[in-house]
Protein backbone atom coordinates (compact mmCIF):
# COMPACT_ATOMS: atom_id res chain seq x y z
CA UNK A 1 0.00 0.00 0.00
CA UNK A 2 1.39 3.37 -1.18
CA UNK A 3 1.39 6.50 1.93
CA UNK A 4 1.39 4.12 5.17
CA UNK A 5 2.59 7.11 7.11
CA UNK A 6 -0.52 9.50 6.67
CA UNK A 7 -2.64 10.57 9.46
CA UNK A 8 -6.08 9.80 9.31
CA UNK A 9 -8.26 13.16 8.63
CA UNK A 10 -11.75 12.67 9.71
CA UNK A 11 -14.51 11.97 7.25
CA UNK A 12 -16.10 15.33 5.99
CA UNK A 13 -19.93 15.66 5.35
CA UNK A 14 -21.23 14.21 2.10
CA UNK A 15 -22.84 17.50 1.18
CA UNK A 16 -18.90 19.48 1.56
CA UNK A 17 -17.55 16.51 -0.88
CA UNK A 18 -20.23 17.34 -3.10
CA UNK A 19 -19.61 20.62 -3.11
CA UNK A 20 -15.74 20.47 -3.23
CA UNK A 21 -16.58 18.65 -6.46
CA UNK A 22 -18.62 21.21 -8.10
CA UNK A 23 -16.00 24.09 -7.69
CA UNK A 24 -13.31 21.12 -9.55
CA UNK A 25 -16.16 21.11 -12.08
CA UNK A 26 -16.92 24.99 -12.63
CA UNK A 27 -13.81 25.75 -12.81
CA UNK A 28 -12.69 23.41 -14.94
CA UNK A 29 -15.30 21.89 -17.01
CA UNK A 30 -14.33 18.47 -16.27
CA UNK A 31 -13.48 16.15 -13.45
CA UNK A 32 -9.84 15.03 -13.98
CA UNK A 33 -8.13 11.69 -12.93
CA UNK A 34 -6.21 14.50 -10.53
CA UNK A 35 -9.52 14.86 -8.69
CA UNK A 36 -11.13 11.66 -6.82
CA UNK A 37 -14.72 12.67 -5.33
CA UNK A 38 -15.67 11.20 -1.86
CA UNK A 39 -13.34 8.37 -1.27
CA UNK A 40 -9.18 8.32 -1.60
CA UNK A 41 -6.50 10.99 -1.35
CA UNK A 42 -7.62 13.54 -3.87
CA UNK A 43 -5.10 12.75 -6.07
CA UNK A 44 -4.31 11.03 -9.13
CA UNK A 45 -3.39 7.81 -7.37
CA UNK A 46 -6.29 6.04 -5.23
CA UNK A 47 -4.84 2.81 -5.02
CA UNK A 48 -5.62 1.62 -1.40
CA UNK A 49 -3.40 3.74 1.43
CA UNK A 50 -4.26 5.14 4.49
CA UNK A 51 -5.86 8.23 3.18
CA UNK A 52 -8.53 6.43 2.28
CA UNK A 53 -9.27 5.17 5.95
CA UNK A 54 -11.11 6.89 8.64
CA UNK A 55 -11.64 6.11 12.55
CA UNK A 56 -15.16 5.82 12.64
CA UNK A 57 -15.08 7.75 16.11
CA UNK A 58 -13.73 10.68 14.21
CA UNK A 59 -17.01 11.16 11.74
CA UNK A 60 -19.28 13.21 12.94
CA UNK A 61 -22.83 11.71 13.51
CA UNK A 62 -24.83 12.65 10.19
CA UNK A 63 -27.39 10.70 10.01
CA UNK A 64 -30.72 12.01 10.65
CA UNK A 65 -34.03 9.79 10.51
CA UNK A 66 -37.55 11.95 9.60
CA UNK A 67 -39.49 11.43 12.76
CA UNK A 68 -43.46 9.84 11.60
CA UNK A 69 -46.08 11.96 10.79
CA UNK A 70 -49.96 11.03 10.97
CA UNK A 71 -50.34 8.98 8.15
CA UNK A 72 -46.77 7.26 8.48
CA UNK A 73 -46.01 3.57 7.51
CA UNK A 74 -44.02 2.31 10.50
CA UNK A 75 -43.61 -1.45 9.84
CA UNK A 76 -40.40 -3.50 8.79
CA UNK A 77 -40.28 -5.99 6.87
CA UNK A 78 -36.47 -8.97 6.72
CA UNK A 79 -36.01 -11.45 4.40
CA UNK A 80 -33.26 -13.76 4.99
CA UNK A 81 -31.23 -14.95 2.09
CA UNK A 82 -28.01 -16.10 3.68
CA UNK A 83 -24.16 -14.48 2.77
CA UNK A 84 -23.57 -16.34 -0.94
CA UNK A 85 -22.53 -19.45 0.42
CA UNK A 86 -23.36 -20.97 -2.92
CA UNK A 87 -20.70 -19.03 -4.13
CA UNK A 88 -22.16 -17.11 -6.86
CA UNK A 89 -19.88 -14.17 -7.90
CA UNK A 90 -20.10 -12.86 -10.90
CA UNK A 91 -18.52 -9.69 -13.03
CA UNK A 92 -21.77 -9.15 -14.86
CA UNK A 93 -24.30 -6.22 -13.76
CA UNK A 94 -27.78 -7.17 -14.84
CA UNK A 95 -29.24 -3.50 -13.86
CA UNK A 96 -26.75 -0.80 -14.99
CA UNK A 97 -25.11 -3.03 -17.73
CA UNK A 98 -27.88 -5.96 -18.93
CA UNK A 99 -26.27 -8.01 -21.36
CA UNK A 100 -22.91 -7.22 -21.34
CA UNK A 101 -20.51 -9.84 -19.96
CA UNK A 102 -18.07 -9.13 -17.14
CA UNK A 103 -19.26 -5.37 -17.46
CA UNK A 104 -18.94 -4.44 -14.28
CA UNK A 105 -14.83 -5.08 -14.55
CA UNK A 106 -15.51 -5.96 -11.16
CA UNK A 107 -16.81 -8.59 -9.10
CA UNK A 108 -20.07 -8.93 -7.01
CA UNK A 109 -21.69 -11.14 -4.39
CA UNK A 110 -25.17 -12.57 -5.11
CA UNK A 111 -28.01 -13.66 -2.76
CA UNK A 112 -31.62 -14.30 -3.75
CA UNK A 113 -31.89 -15.62 -7.08
CA UNK A 114 -30.15 -18.45 -8.33
CA UNK A 115 -30.46 -18.30 -11.79
CA UNK A 116 -29.51 -14.61 -12.43
CA UNK A 117 -26.87 -13.65 -14.94
CA UNK A 118 -26.27 -10.94 -17.26
CA UNK A 119 -29.13 -12.23 -19.77
CA UNK A 120 -31.74 -12.87 -17.38
CA UNK A 121 -35.46 -12.54 -18.67
CA UNK A 122 -38.27 -11.73 -16.43
CA UNK A 123 -39.77 -15.10 -16.87
CA UNK A 124 -35.96 -16.52 -16.24
CA UNK A 125 -35.75 -14.49 -13.42
CA UNK A 126 -39.65 -15.64 -11.93
CA UNK A 127 -39.01 -19.70 -12.39
CA UNK A 128 -35.81 -19.66 -10.17
CA UNK A 129 -34.67 -21.30 -6.90
CA UNK A 130 -33.25 -18.87 -4.18
CA UNK A 131 -31.12 -18.73 -1.37
CA UNK A 132 -34.28 -16.96 0.39
CA UNK A 133 -35.59 -18.75 3.22
CA UNK A 134 -38.97 -17.19 2.50
CA UNK A 135 -39.62 -17.77 -1.01
CA UNK A 136 -38.32 -14.47 -2.37
CA UNK A 137 -36.71 -14.67 -5.59
CA UNK A 138 -35.45 -11.12 -5.55
CA UNK A 139 -31.88 -10.68 -6.75
CA UNK A 140 -29.42 -8.34 -4.52
CA UNK A 141 -26.09 -7.93 -5.61
CA UNK A 142 -22.84 -5.81 -4.73
CA UNK A 143 -19.25 -5.74 -5.02
CA UNK A 144 -17.06 -7.72 -2.66
CA UNK A 145 -14.89 -6.77 -0.47
CA UNK A 146 -11.13 -8.64 -0.27
CA UNK A 147 -8.27 -8.52 2.02
CA UNK A 148 -4.90 -7.72 0.46
CA UNK A 149 -1.96 -7.58 2.16
CA UNK A 150 0.46 -6.94 -0.33
CA UNK A 151 2.20 -3.58 -1.29
CA UNK A 152 -0.36 -1.87 -4.32
CA UNK A 153 1.89 0.41 -6.26
CA UNK A 154 0.94 3.96 -5.77
CA UNK A 155 1.68 5.14 -9.40
CA UNK A 156 0.56 2.31 -10.98
CA UNK A 157 -2.93 3.15 -11.99
CA UNK A 158 -1.71 6.89 -13.46
CA UNK A 159 1.00 4.93 -15.52
CA UNK A 160 -2.06 2.66 -16.82
CA UNK A 161 -4.10 5.08 -17.33
CA UNK A 162 -1.53 7.14 -19.73
CA UNK A 163 -1.46 4.19 -22.06
CA UNK A 164 -5.61 3.83 -22.42
CA UNK A 165 -7.78 4.93 -24.64
CA UNK A 166 -11.24 5.39 -23.14
CA UNK A 167 -13.62 3.47 -25.21
CA UNK A 168 -17.91 3.16 -25.30
CA UNK A 169 -19.42 0.14 -24.39
CA UNK A 170 -23.41 -0.79 -25.15
CA UNK A 171 -25.56 -3.32 -24.29
CA UNK A 172 -26.41 -5.50 -27.17
CA UNK A 173 -30.01 -4.81 -28.58
CA UNK A 174 -29.23 -7.24 -31.68
CA UNK A 175 -28.79 -10.39 -28.83
CA UNK A 176 -31.40 -9.12 -26.81
CA UNK A 177 -34.50 -8.79 -29.68
CA UNK A 178 -37.23 -11.78 -30.43
CA UNK A 179 -37.54 -13.35 -33.78
CA UNK A 180 -37.63 -10.72 -36.14
CA UNK A 181 -40.33 -11.38 -39.08
CA UNK A 182 -39.00 -11.28 -42.42
CA UNK A 183 -40.93 -8.55 -43.85
CA UNK A 184 -39.17 -6.22 -41.39
CA UNK A 185 -35.62 -7.62 -40.94
CA UNK A 186 -34.40 -5.01 -43.34
CA UNK A 187 -35.90 -2.04 -41.00
CA UNK A 188 -34.71 -3.81 -37.90
CA UNK A 189 -31.03 -4.57 -40.05
CA UNK A 190 -30.66 -0.84 -40.68
CA UNK A 191 -31.80 0.50 -37.32
CA UNK A 192 -29.13 -1.62 -35.59
CA UNK A 193 -26.48 -0.32 -38.14
CA UNK A 194 -27.47 2.86 -37.15
CA UNK A 195 -27.02 2.07 -33.21
CA UNK A 196 -23.73 0.42 -34.58
CA UNK A 197 -22.42 3.74 -36.01
CA UNK A 198 -23.76 5.82 -33.25
CA UNK A 199 -21.92 3.99 -30.87
CA UNK A 200 -18.60 4.31 -33.24
CA UNK A 201 -19.09 8.16 -33.30
CA UNK A 202 -19.53 8.68 -29.53
CA UNK A 203 -16.35 6.29 -29.32
CA UNK A 204 -14.25 8.44 -31.76
CA UNK A 205 -15.20 11.27 -29.28
CA UNK A 206 -13.40 10.04 -26.72
CA UNK A 207 -10.14 10.53 -28.59
CA UNK A 208 -10.11 13.32 -26.44
CA UNK A 209 -9.54 11.99 -23.64
CA UNK A 210 -7.16 9.72 -23.88
CA UNK A 211 -4.85 9.14 -20.60
CA UNK A 212 -7.18 10.83 -18.56
CA UNK A 213 -10.63 10.90 -16.92
CA UNK A 214 -12.59 13.64 -18.03
CA UNK A 215 -16.19 13.13 -16.15
CA UNK A 216 -17.68 16.66 -17.85
CA UNK A 217 -16.66 14.59 -21.52
CA UNK A 218 -17.65 11.39 -20.22
CA UNK A 219 -21.19 12.59 -19.03
CA UNK A 220 -21.68 14.79 -22.38
CA UNK A 221 -21.38 11.52 -24.58
CA UNK A 222 -22.74 9.27 -22.91
CA UNK A 223 -26.23 11.83 -22.46
CA UNK A 224 -25.95 12.46 -26.37
CA UNK A 225 -25.73 8.48 -27.64
CA UNK A 226 -28.64 8.32 -24.85
CA UNK A 227 -30.66 9.99 -26.60
CA UNK A 228 -30.27 9.29 -29.88
CA UNK A 229 -30.14 5.64 -28.75
CA UNK A 230 -33.40 5.43 -27.18
CA UNK A 231 -35.26 7.14 -30.73
CA UNK A 232 -33.75 4.49 -32.38
CA UNK A 233 -34.56 1.50 -30.43
CA UNK A 234 -37.75 2.89 -30.31
CA UNK A 235 -38.30 2.67 -33.70
CA UNK A 236 -36.72 -0.95 -33.73
CA UNK A 237 -39.90 -1.47 -31.62
CA UNK A 238 -42.32 -0.26 -33.60
CA UNK A 239 -41.12 -2.02 -36.64
CA UNK A 240 -41.82 -5.28 -34.91
CA UNK A 241 -44.69 -4.29 -33.66
CA UNK A 242 -46.20 -2.82 -37.29
CA UNK A 243 -45.26 -7.25 -38.32
CA UNK A 244 -47.96 -8.03 -35.39
CA UNK A 245 -45.71 -9.04 -32.73
CA UNK A 246 -46.14 -8.43 -29.36
CA UNK A 247 -43.92 -4.83 -28.46
CA UNK A 248 -40.33 -6.60 -27.08
CA UNK A 249 -40.33 -5.74 -23.01
CA UNK A 250 -37.10 -4.57 -21.73
CA UNK A 251 -35.55 -2.81 -24.54
CA UNK A 252 -35.36 0.56 -22.24
CA UNK A 253 -32.80 -1.36 -19.78
CA UNK A 254 -30.90 -1.73 -23.19
CA UNK A 255 -30.52 2.03 -23.66
CA UNK A 256 -27.90 3.27 -21.37
CA UNK A 257 -24.09 3.08 -22.62
CA UNK A 258 -20.82 3.65 -20.46
CA UNK A 259 -17.66 4.52 -20.93
CA UNK A 260 -15.18 1.96 -20.25
CA UNK A 261 -11.09 1.93 -19.29
CA UNK A 262 -10.79 -1.31 -19.84
CA UNK A 263 -7.64 -1.05 -21.33
CA UNK A 264 -6.32 0.02 -18.26
CA UNK A 265 -6.19 -3.69 -17.20
CA UNK A 266 -3.45 -4.80 -19.68
CA UNK A 267 -0.94 -2.43 -17.93
CA UNK A 268 -2.39 -3.48 -14.07
CA UNK A 269 -0.98 -7.21 -14.27
CA UNK A 270 0.27 -6.95 -10.22
CA UNK A 271 0.89 -9.58 -7.54
CA UNK A 272 -1.76 -12.58 -7.98
CA UNK A 273 -2.81 -15.42 -5.95
CA UNK A 274 -4.62 -16.34 -8.93
CA UNK A 275 -2.36 -19.63 -9.62
CA UNK A 276 -2.71 -20.59 -6.22
CA UNK A 277 -3.29 -24.59 -6.73
CA UNK A 278 -3.96 -25.21 -3.17
CA UNK A 279 -6.74 -22.06 -2.90
CA UNK A 280 -10.05 -22.80 -1.23
CA UNK A 281 -12.34 -22.38 -4.46
CA UNK A 282 -14.97 -19.56 -3.10
CA UNK A 283 -16.58 -19.19 -6.51
CA UNK A 284 -18.40 -21.15 -8.56
CA UNK A 285 -17.88 -21.50 -12.22
CA UNK A 286 -19.83 -19.48 -14.89
CA UNK A 287 -21.95 -20.80 -17.89
CA UNK A 288 -20.69 -19.25 -21.27
CA UNK A 289 -23.19 -20.17 -24.35
CA UNK A 290 -23.33 -18.87 -27.80
CA UNK A 291 -26.25 -16.30 -28.80
CA UNK A 292 -28.68 -17.35 -30.98
CA UNK A 293 -31.52 -14.21 -31.24
CA UNK A 294 -28.73 -12.41 -32.56
CA UNK A 295 -27.68 -14.67 -35.30
CA UNK A 296 -31.16 -15.91 -37.29
CA UNK A 297 -32.05 -14.54 -40.36
CA UNK A 298 -35.51 -12.96 -40.91
CA UNK A 299 -38.18 -15.18 -39.94
CA UNK A 300 -41.44 -15.79 -41.81
CA UNK A 301 -44.59 -14.50 -40.20
CA UNK A 302 -46.04 -18.22 -39.62
CA UNK A 303 -42.86 -19.58 -37.58
CA UNK A 304 -42.29 -16.35 -35.85
CA UNK A 305 -44.11 -17.67 -32.64
CA UNK A 306 -43.20 -21.35 -32.88
CA UNK A 307 -39.19 -19.45 -33.09
CA UNK A 308 -39.82 -17.47 -29.81
CA UNK A 309 -41.09 -19.98 -27.66
CA UNK A 310 -37.74 -22.25 -28.68
CA UNK A 311 -35.67 -19.19 -27.86
CA UNK A 312 -37.54 -18.41 -24.98
CA UNK A 313 -36.49 -22.19 -24.17
CA UNK A 314 -32.63 -21.59 -24.79
CA UNK A 315 -33.12 -19.15 -22.48
CA UNK A 316 -35.12 -21.49 -19.44
CA UNK A 317 -32.01 -24.01 -20.37
CA UNK A 318 -29.26 -21.36 -19.47
CA UNK A 319 -31.20 -20.23 -16.13
CA UNK A 320 -31.63 -23.88 -14.86
CA UNK A 321 -28.08 -25.12 -15.80
CA UNK A 322 -26.61 -21.68 -13.82
CA UNK A 323 -28.75 -22.71 -11.32
CA UNK A 324 -27.84 -26.20 -10.92
CA UNK A 325 -24.04 -24.78 -10.87
CA UNK A 326 -25.12 -22.96 -7.57
CA UNK A 327 -26.70 -25.58 -6.05
CA UNK A 328 -24.57 -28.45 -6.91
CA UNK A 329 -21.50 -26.91 -5.36
CA UNK A 330 -18.70 -29.37 -4.21
CA UNK A 331 -20.76 -32.40 -6.04
CA UNK A 332 -19.32 -35.16 -7.96
CA UNK A 333 -15.73 -34.09 -8.12
CA UNK A 334 -13.90 -32.04 -10.55
CA UNK A 335 -15.93 -33.28 -14.23
CA UNK A 336 -18.94 -32.94 -12.23
CA UNK A 337 -20.26 -29.88 -13.70
CA UNK A 338 -18.85 -30.67 -17.46
CA UNK A 339 -20.45 -34.30 -17.32
CA UNK A 340 -23.88 -33.39 -15.44
CA UNK A 341 -24.84 -30.19 -16.49
CA UNK A 342 -22.50 -28.71 -19.45
CA UNK A 343 -23.14 -31.95 -21.62
CA UNK A 344 -26.20 -32.49 -20.99
CA UNK A 345 -27.40 -28.59 -21.75
CA UNK A 346 -25.87 -28.70 -24.66
CA UNK A 347 -27.43 -31.89 -26.20
CA UNK A 348 -31.00 -30.42 -25.11
CA UNK A 349 -29.74 -26.90 -27.40
CA UNK A 350 -28.98 -29.41 -30.54
CA UNK A 351 -32.74 -30.54 -30.12
CA UNK A 352 -34.25 -26.80 -29.75
CA UNK A 353 -31.60 -25.47 -32.47
CA UNK A 354 -33.07 -28.22 -34.58
CA UNK A 355 -36.79 -27.23 -34.05
CA UNK A 356 -35.70 -23.92 -34.92
CA UNK A 357 -34.58 -24.87 -38.18
CA UNK A 358 -37.22 -26.87 -39.28
CA UNK A 359 -39.73 -23.80 -37.78
CA UNK A 360 -38.40 -21.80 -40.54
CA UNK A 361 -37.70 -24.30 -42.95
CA UNK A 362 -41.42 -24.78 -43.47
CA UNK A 363 -41.62 -21.73 -45.04
CA UNK A 364 -37.84 -20.59 -46.33
CA UNK A 365 -34.53 -22.06 -46.77
CA UNK A 366 -33.52 -23.49 -43.71
CA UNK A 367 -30.73 -21.51 -41.93
CA UNK A 368 -27.53 -23.29 -42.21
CA UNK A 369 -25.08 -23.78 -39.12
CA UNK A 370 -27.20 -23.31 -36.30
CA UNK A 371 -25.47 -26.53 -34.90
CA UNK A 372 -22.67 -24.94 -34.20
CA UNK A 373 -24.08 -22.38 -31.58
CA UNK A 374 -25.19 -25.56 -29.56
CA UNK A 375 -21.74 -26.33 -27.41
CA UNK A 376 -21.94 -24.34 -24.02
CA UNK A 377 -18.33 -24.17 -21.70
CA UNK A 378 -17.65 -22.91 -17.84
CA UNK A 379 -14.58 -20.50 -17.64
CA UNK A 380 -11.93 -21.53 -15.59
CA UNK A 381 -12.44 -19.15 -13.21
CA UNK A 382 -13.19 -21.21 -10.20
CA UNK A 383 -10.15 -22.81 -9.24
CA UNK A 384 -8.08 -23.24 -12.83
CA UNK A 385 -6.51 -19.67 -13.56
CA UNK A 386 -6.35 -21.68 -17.11
CA UNK A 387 -4.03 -20.30 -20.18
CA UNK A 388 -3.79 -16.68 -19.12
CA UNK A 389 -0.42 -15.86 -17.25
CA UNK A 390 1.00 -12.90 -15.71
CA UNK A 391 2.57 -11.19 -19.22
CA UNK A 392 -0.60 -11.72 -21.47
CA UNK A 393 -2.77 -8.81 -21.69
CA UNK A 394 -6.73 -9.03 -22.33
CA UNK A 395 -7.99 -7.34 -25.35
CA UNK A 396 -8.70 -4.19 -24.70
CA UNK A 397 -12.48 -4.71 -26.85
CA UNK A 398 -15.65 -4.32 -25.58
CA UNK A 399 -16.15 -7.82 -26.67
CA UNK A 400 -13.48 -9.19 -24.43
CA UNK A 401 -13.81 -7.68 -21.24
CA UNK A 402 -11.51 -9.37 -18.87
CA UNK A 403 -12.33 -12.68 -17.25
CA UNK A 404 -11.83 -13.24 -13.58
CA UNK A 405 -9.18 -15.54 -12.74
CA UNK A 406 -8.29 -18.53 -9.98
CA UNK A 407 -9.98 -19.46 -6.94
CA UNK A 408 -10.96 -15.37 -6.02
CA UNK A 409 -12.15 -14.63 -9.18
CA UNK A 410 -9.18 -12.03 -9.11
CA UNK A 411 -8.85 -9.41 -12.29
CA UNK A 412 -5.88 -6.77 -12.66
CA UNK A 413 -6.10 -4.65 -9.98
CA UNK A 414 -8.42 -6.14 -8.09
CA UNK A 415 -6.39 -9.05 -6.11
CA UNK A 416 -6.72 -10.98 -2.46
CA UNK A 417 -8.83 -12.86 -0.99
CA UNK A 418 -13.05 -12.02 -0.83
CA UNK A 419 -14.02 -11.50 2.30
CA UNK A 420 -17.19 -13.56 2.64
CA UNK A 421 -19.87 -11.34 5.18
CA UNK A 422 -20.44 -12.36 8.21
CA UNK A 423 -24.12 -11.31 8.29
CA UNK A 424 -26.44 -9.66 5.38
CA UNK A 425 -29.61 -8.08 6.70
CA UNK A 426 -32.70 -7.02 3.97
CA UNK A 427 -35.06 -4.82 5.37
CA UNK A 428 -38.25 -3.09 3.81
CA UNK A 429 -39.33 -0.26 5.50
CA UNK A 430 -42.01 1.80 5.51
CA UNK A 431 -42.12 6.19 4.69
CA UNK A 432 -42.48 8.86 7.66
CA UNK A 433 -45.47 10.85 5.55
CA UNK A 434 -47.43 8.40 3.72
CA UNK A 435 -48.40 4.57 3.37
CA UNK A 436 -46.66 2.58 1.04
CA UNK A 437 -48.06 0.98 -2.20
CA UNK A 438 -46.54 -2.63 -3.61
CA UNK A 439 -43.15 -2.47 -5.90
CA UNK A 440 -43.84 -3.57 -9.12
CA UNK A 441 -42.85 -6.94 -10.19
CA UNK A 442 -39.21 -7.04 -11.68
CA UNK A 443 -38.68 -3.62 -10.54
CA UNK A 444 -35.27 -2.60 -11.13
CA UNK A 445 -33.32 -0.34 -8.78
CA UNK A 446 -29.71 0.76 -7.69
CA UNK A 447 -28.04 3.34 -5.08
CA UNK A 448 -24.55 4.77 -4.81
CA UNK A 449 -22.32 5.13 -8.52
CA UNK A 450 -19.28 2.26 -9.08
CA UNK A 451 -17.71 5.67 -11.27
CA UNK A 452 -18.01 8.70 -9.45
CA UNK A 453 -14.89 9.79 -10.46
CA UNK A 454 -15.56 9.05 -14.57
CA UNK A 455 -19.35 10.04 -14.43
CA UNK A 456 -18.92 12.55 -11.39
CA UNK A 457 -20.08 12.36 -7.60
CA UNK A 458 -23.67 13.56 -7.89
CA UNK A 459 -25.44 9.69 -7.63
CA UNK A 460 -22.74 8.67 -5.42
CA UNK A 461 -23.58 7.73 -1.17
CA UNK A 462 -21.54 7.58 1.64
CA UNK A 463 -22.05 3.65 3.02
CA UNK A 464 -19.20 2.76 5.38
CA UNK A 465 -19.37 2.50 9.24
CA UNK A 466 -19.39 0.30 12.09
CA UNK A 467 -21.71 -1.55 14.29
CA UNK A 468 -23.00 0.35 17.03
CA UNK A 469 -21.99 3.62 15.17
CA UNK A 470 -25.62 4.06 13.14
CA UNK A 471 -25.70 7.88 13.44
CA UNK A 472 -23.03 8.24 10.76
CA UNK A 473 -21.55 7.16 7.69
CA UNK A 474 -18.51 7.76 5.96
CA UNK A 475 -17.23 7.95 2.22
CA UNK A 476 -13.97 6.78 3.53
CA UNK A 477 -13.09 2.81 4.37
CA UNK A 478 -13.72 2.62 8.49
CA UNK A 479 -11.32 1.48 11.29
CA UNK A 480 -13.52 0.56 13.81
CA UNK A 481 -13.10 -0.46 17.70
CA UNK A 482 -12.40 -3.93 18.63
CA UNK A 483 -15.47 -6.11 18.83
CA UNK A 484 -17.15 -3.57 16.16
CA UNK A 485 -17.91 -4.89 12.79
CA UNK A 486 -17.17 -3.30 9.69
CA UNK A 487 -20.26 -2.37 7.83
CA UNK A 488 -21.63 -0.80 4.10
CA UNK A 489 -25.44 0.35 4.72
CA UNK A 490 -26.91 1.07 1.39
CA UNK A 491 -30.14 2.77 0.79
CA UNK A 492 -32.53 2.46 -2.08
CA UNK A 493 -34.66 4.86 -3.76
CA UNK A 494 -38.34 4.57 -1.86
CA UNK A 495 -40.19 5.86 -4.28
CA UNK A 496 -41.56 5.27 -8.03
CA UNK A 497 -42.95 6.65 -11.01
CA UNK A 498 -46.12 4.32 -10.75
CA UNK A 499 -45.25 2.83 -14.00
CA UNK A 500 -42.16 1.80 -15.19
CA UNK A 501 -39.62 -0.98 -14.33
CA UNK A 502 -36.88 0.40 -15.65
CA UNK A 503 -35.27 3.59 -17.48
CA UNK A 504 -33.08 4.32 -19.92
CA UNK A 505 -30.56 5.89 -17.09
CA UNK A 506 -32.09 2.92 -14.58
CA UNK A 507 -32.54 5.99 -12.53
CA UNK A 508 -35.31 8.26 -13.06
CA UNK A 509 -37.70 5.72 -12.85
CA UNK A 510 -37.24 5.66 -8.94
CA UNK A 511 -36.27 8.40 -6.44
CA UNK A 512 -34.88 8.91 -2.93
CA UNK A 513 -37.33 10.62 -0.61
CA UNK A 514 -36.36 14.22 0.61
CA UNK A 515 -33.87 14.01 3.36
CA UNK A 516 -35.58 16.38 6.05
CA UNK A 517 -39.30 15.16 5.64
CA UNK A 518 -39.22 11.97 4.28
CA UNK A 519 -41.84 12.74 1.24
CA UNK A 520 -41.65 11.44 -1.96
CA UNK A 521 -40.85 13.75 -5.13
CA UNK A 522 -44.30 14.87 -6.83
CA UNK A 523 -45.53 12.39 -9.04
CA UNK A 524 -44.09 9.50 -7.03
CA UNK A 525 -45.28 7.17 -4.91
CA UNK A 526 -43.60 5.88 -1.70
CA UNK A 527 -43.35 1.98 -1.81
CA UNK A 528 -41.38 -0.39 0.44
CA UNK A 529 -38.06 1.17 0.82
CA UNK A 530 -35.08 -1.23 0.71
CA UNK A 531 -31.91 -1.19 3.05
CA UNK A 532 -28.84 -3.55 2.59
CA UNK A 533 -26.58 -4.06 5.83
CA UNK A 534 -23.50 -5.96 5.01
CA UNK A 535 -20.57 -6.74 8.29
CA UNK A 536 -17.78 -8.05 8.00
CA UNK A 537 -15.47 -9.41 10.68
CA UNK A 538 -11.87 -7.73 9.25
CA UNK A 539 -9.42 -8.14 11.59
CA UNK A 540 -8.06 -4.85 13.28
CA UNK A 541 -4.80 -5.25 12.26
CA UNK A 542 -6.20 -5.58 8.40
CA UNK A 543 -7.90 -1.92 9.33
CA UNK A 544 -5.02 -0.25 10.85
CA UNK A 545 -3.09 -1.11 7.76
CA UNK A 546 -5.02 -0.35 5.31
CA UNK A 547 -5.32 -3.56 3.57
CA UNK A 548 -8.86 -4.44 2.64
CA UNK A 549 -10.67 -2.52 -0.17
CA UNK A 550 -13.88 -2.56 -2.33
CA UNK A 551 -13.05 -4.40 -6.05
CA UNK A 552 -14.10 -1.37 -8.68
CA UNK A 553 -13.50 -0.15 -11.83
CA UNK A 554 -10.35 0.19 -12.90
CA UNK A 555 -9.64 3.90 -12.96
CA UNK A 556 -12.21 4.09 -9.61
CA UNK A 557 -9.10 1.87 -8.00
CA UNK A 558 -10.82 0.96 -4.74
CA UNK A 559 -12.43 4.11 -4.10
CA UNK A 560 -14.13 3.91 -1.31
CA UNK A 561 -17.02 6.19 -2.30
CA UNK A 562 -17.90 3.86 -5.59
CA UNK A 563 -19.42 1.52 -3.39
CA UNK A 564 -22.60 0.66 -4.65
CA UNK A 565 -25.62 -1.79 -4.77
CA UNK A 566 -28.25 -3.31 -7.10
CA UNK A 567 -31.50 -5.17 -7.00
CA UNK A 568 -34.31 -6.62 -9.43
CA UNK A 569 -37.70 -7.01 -7.10
CA UNK A 570 -39.11 -10.90 -7.86
CA UNK A 571 -41.37 -10.99 -5.15
CA UNK A 572 -44.44 -12.63 -5.87
CA UNK A 573 -47.55 -10.56 -5.42
CA UNK A 574 -48.87 -12.40 -2.58
CA UNK A 575 -45.52 -11.56 -0.91
CA UNK A 576 -44.90 -8.23 -2.05
CA UNK A 577 -49.10 -7.36 -0.81
CA UNK A 578 -47.57 -8.91 2.91
CA UNK A 579 -44.65 -6.60 3.00
CA UNK A 580 -47.08 -3.81 2.25
CA UNK A 581 -49.36 -4.89 4.77
CA UNK A 582 -46.58 -5.70 7.32
CA UNK A 583 -45.68 -1.91 6.77
CA UNK A 584 -48.72 0.02 6.55
CA UNK A 585 -49.70 -1.75 9.40
CA UNK A 586 -46.78 -0.77 11.77
CA UNK A 587 -45.57 -4.48 12.28
CA UNK A 588 -41.93 -5.74 12.51
CA UNK A 589 -42.29 -9.20 10.05
CA UNK A 590 -40.11 -11.37 8.61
Amino acid sequence: MTNRQRRFRPTQTRQVRIAMAAVVLAATGALTVTFVSGGGNGTADAATNLAQFVAIEDVRPNVSNPKPTVGAATGRFTVDCGTNENGKFSPDNPVAQPGVKNGAEHVHDFVGNLAITADSSNADLAASGTTCKNGDRSSYFWPVVRIDRTVRSGDRVAQALARTQPMIVCPSVRDRLPAVPLRVRDTVDRRLAELDRLNAQAGRRMTASRGRVDAALNRQVLDALRTRRAIVIKNISNALRSAGTARPAGLVSLVDCDVSYDGMHASMHGPSHAASATADRVANPRLRCPTVRGRLPGVPAPAVAEVNRNLDELDRQISEATERIATSRGQGGPNFVDNAIVGPLTAKRIAVLDRIGIAIGRHTARPQGLEALAACTVDQAAGDPGPTTPGSAPSPTASALPEPQGPDFELPGNTGGIVRPAQVLIEYRGNPVSKVVPMPRFLRALTGDAKPTSRGPANARPSWTCSGFADRLADKYPICPVGSQVQRVHDFPGCWDGRNIDSDNHRSHVAFTDPATGACPQGFRAIPQLRITISYDIPRDVQEKGQYALDSFPEENHNPFSDHDDFINVNSTRTMKHIVTCINKGRDCS
